[in-house]
């Protein structure tokens, strides 16, 4: 019984936590909060334009090879003896 009081509580602070008021600051539709904590009206709706489609190429890191004959290791830019 106390996990559905429990579960009931729970949404109903949920639905009552949404609202426009809440989504906007706390100062109601159509307006913000300011740069300074005041409530400001909002300036009319806004149009955003398509931007132009950027593709990006996958980068791919293909590691040169080194060869380096038995008993020595590529280190510091070169082949050098184990």
């Amino acid at each position: 019984m106390k996990y559905l009081f429990a579960a009931a509580i729970l949404v109903t602070t949920a639905f009552a936590g949404m609202s426009a008021a809440e989504a906007a600051g706390g100062c109601g539709p159509g307006w913000h909060r300011g740069p300074y904590g005041g409530c400001v009206r909002n300036r009319g709706p806004v149009v955003v334009a398509p931007g132009p489609v950027v593709v990006q190429r996958p980068v791919v890191v293909v590691p040169r090879g080194r060869a380096c004959p038995y008993g020595f290791a590529w280190r510091y830019g070169r082949c050098r003896p184990i």
